[in-house]
C-alpha cells in the first residue's frame, strides 16, 4: 500500500498556463520524489497597464507518495 501526501503550489509565468505548470513541477521536483499527479485548481491571470497580459497564475494541487 502507498501513502500519498497532497501539496499546493502557487506558480507564474509571464509566457502562459503551461510555461507555469512546467515551471512549478520543474521546481517541486528539485525536493520531491515520486510526484503522481498535478490537478489544476485555478487558472487566473494579471493584465498590465497597458491592458495585455502580464501573468499567467495558476493553483495546483501535487501528488506524490511518501517513502516508508
Amino acid at each position: 500500500m502507498a501513502v500519498l501526501k497532497v501539496i499546493e503550489l502557487l506558480a507564474n509565468s509571464n509566457k502562459s498556463w503551461e510555461d507555469a505548470a512546467q515551471n512549478a513541477i520543474a521546481h517541486a521536483s528539485k525536493t520531491i520524489r515520486k510526484i503522481r499527479s498535478v490537478n489544476v485548481q485555478n487558472m487566473s491571470l494579471s493584465v498590465g497597464d497597458d491592458g495585455k497580459v502580464k501573468d499567467y497564475r495558476l493553483n495546483l494541487k501535487v501528488t506524490f507518495e511518501v517513502d516508508g
